[in-house]
C-alpha cells in the first residue's frame, strides 16, 4: 500500500511539473484565440464583437458597406459566404473581403451559409462539405489569423435530428484542424442556430474537447425562441456556469410581442462581456430585419438605430481590436463653444415634425417608418397622425402606441422614446397592408 501510494505521488509531482514548466499552446501567438470564456487577440488584449452581418454573397456589388458598418462603430463585421449553394464566392473575392475589412479596422467573422438546415432543408450543405470549401480558400486564409475568424457552417442543422450536431460539428472541428488551419473557429448551434432542444447547451464540452487547440467558440443565434428576459438570461447563464466562450451570432429584434426580447439580449451580453452580431446590415427578402434602408447608411431603420445607437449599442460598448489601435470606434469629435442667445429671445414653444418613409414594399404588404424630430425646444410626448390616401391599413407597429380610425392612424410615443431633446429625433415602425396604390398619407405632428 505504501509503495503504490508512494508511486502515485512520483505520478502527481510529475504531472504538477509538466504543467509547471510546459510552454504556452502555439495557437496563442498565431491571432485571435479563446481563453477561458473570452476571446483574446495574440498580445492577450480581449476583445468582444460588436458588430453586423453582411448578405456580401449576395450583394457582391455592395462593397461600400464595409466602410459604412465601421463608420457606424461596429469593431466587426460578420461575412455571409458561398461555396456553391448559390453562387461560389472564389478565393479572389474572399482576399477581398479579408483586405476590406481590414482596410477599415474591422475583425472579419467569415461564414459559409451553404449548410443552413442541413437535415431539414434538402438544398443544404453538411458541414463536411463546408470545411472542403475553407480548405479551398486556405491560401487566403493562412497568416490572416490576427485578423479573421472562421465560422464552419451557419446554422447547420435544423429541426430534423438535431442530435447529430455534435458528432458533425467535432468532425468539421478536427478536420479543420488536421488539415492546418490555426484560426479562431466559431460553430453555430442547431436548430436553425437557436438550440431550442438544447443540444448545444448540453453538449457543448464535447464539442469543444474536440479542437486539439482549445479555440473554438461557440455561437447562439437568438430570434423568436427568446422572446423572453427569462429565456435569455437562463440560456446565458448556462454558459457562463460552464465556463463556456460564446457569441451571440445572430439576433432579430421585437417588432413583434412574439420576437426576440433584444433590449435585454443586448445588456445581458453588455453586462457578461459577451459578443454580439446583430441580423442583418440590408438585403433580407423579408426588409423588417434590414438596419438600413438599401444598403444606405444615412437611413437607419427602427432595428439599426437600436442596434446601432441603443443604450447597449454598438457605439457605445464597442472597443476597437488592438491589432488596429484600440479604443472607442468612433472617438468623439470636438465641438467649439457656441455663443449663448440673447437673453431677450423667448423661450421657443414645443413642437415636432414628422418624416414618412416606405422602408420596404412586397405584393399587398409593407413596412413604413416616421422619425419624429423634435423643434427648437425638447418635448415630453408627442403624437402623428397618418391619413392614408388608398386605404391602407396597420397591422403591427413598435416603438408607439397605434389605433385607427377609417384611413386615419394615429400613433402615440411609447414609454421610453417620448421625452425628446431640442433638434433630436426618435422613430416607430409599423406593417401595412394594400391593395392598388399605395400613396403617401398625410403627416402631421403635435408635442407636448
Amino acid at each position: 500500500m505504501r509503495r503504490r501510494l508512494a508511486t502515485l505521488g512520483a505520478a502527481v509531482l510529475a504531472a504538477a511539473a509538466s504543467v509547471l514548466f510546459s510552454v504556452d499552446p502555439a495557437y496563442a501567438a498565431t491571432g485571435l484565440h479563446v481563453s477561458g470564456r473570452s476571446i483574446v487577440e495574440a498580445g492577450g488584449q480581449p476583445f468582444v464583437m460588436r458588430g453586423v452581418n453582411h448578405e456580401h454573397t449576395w450583394f457582391t456589388n455592395e462593397t461600400d458597406s464595409f466602410a459604412d458598418i465601421k463608420a457606424k462603430g461596429a469593431n466587426t463585421v460578420r461575412v455571409v459566404l458561398s461555396g456553391g449553394r448559390w453562387t461560389a464566392n472564389s478565393a479572389a473575392d474572399v482576399a477581398n473581403v479579408i483586405s476590406l475589412c481590414k482596410q477599415n479596422r474591422l475583425i472579419c467573422v467569415l461564414e459559409d451559409h451553404d449548410t443552413t438546415g442541413y437535415g431539414e432543408d434538402a438544398a443544404a450543405y453538411t458541414l463536411d462539405q463546408a470545411v472542403n470549401y475553407w480548405i479551398g480558400l486556405k491560401s487566403v486564409l493562412a497568416g490572416q489569423e490576427d485578423y479573421i475568424a472562421i465560422n464552419i457552417g451557419n446554422e447547420p442543422i435544423g429541426n430534423t435530428n438535431p442530435g447529430q450536431w455534435t458528432s458533425a460539428t467535432s468532425a468539421a472541428i478536427q478536420k479543420m484542424r488536421s488539415n492546418g488551419f490555426q484560426h479562431l473557429l466559431m460553430v453555430d448551434a442547431p436548430n436553425w442556430g437557436q438550440d431550442w432542444t438544447y443540444t448545444m447547451r448540453d453538449n457543448a464540452q464535447t464539442v469543444l474537447d474536440a479542437d486539439t487547440q482549445h479555440n473554438t467558440v461557440l455561437s447562439i443565434h437568438m430570434y423568436a425562441v427568446f422572446n423572453t428576459a427569462a429565456s435569455i438570461i437562463s440560456y446565458l447563464d448556462t454558459f457562463q456556469a460552464k465556463g463556456w466562450p460564446l457569441v451571440i451570432g445572430e439576433f432579430g429584434w421585437q417588432f413583434a410581442p412574439g420576437e426576440v426580447d433584444d433590449q435585454t439580449l443586448m445588456a445581458e451580453a453588455v453586462k457578461r462581456n459577451l459578443g454580439y452580431l446583430g441580423w442583418s446590415w440590408a438585403g433580407n427578402n423579408d426588409p423588417i430585419l434590414d438596419m438600413t434602408v438599401g444598403f444606405d447608411p444615412n437611413q437607419l431603420t427602427t432595428f439599426g438605430e437600436r442596434v446601432f445607437n441603443g443604450p447597449n449599442g454598438i457605439k457605445a460598448t464597442a472597443k476597437e481590436a488592438a491589432i488596429f489601435g484600440g479604443g472607442p470606434t468612433t472617438p468623439p469629435t470636438s465641438t467649439p463653444p457656441t455663443s449663448a442667445p440673447p437673453t431677450t429671445t423667448p423661450p421657443a414653444p414645443a413642437g415636432c415634425a414628422a418624416a414618412y418613409s416606405v422602408t420596404g414594399q412586397w405584393t399587398g404588404g409593407f413596412q413604413g417608418e416616421v422619425k419624429v424630430t423634435a423643434g427648437t425646444a425638447a418635448v415630453r410626448s408627442w403624437t402623428v397622425t397618418l391619413a392614408f390616401p388608398n386605404g391602407q391599413t396597420v397591422t403591427q407597429a413598435w416603438s408607439a402606441t397605434v389605433t385607427s380610425s377609417g384611413s386615419t392612424v394615429t400613433a402615440r410615443n411609447a414609454t421610453y422614446n417620448g421625452s425628446v431633446a431640442a433638434g433630436a429625433s426618435t422613430s416607430f415602425g409599423f406593417l401595412g397592408s394594400w391593395t392598388g396604390t399605395n400613396g403617401v398619407p398625410a403627416v402631421t405632428c403635435s408635442a407636448t
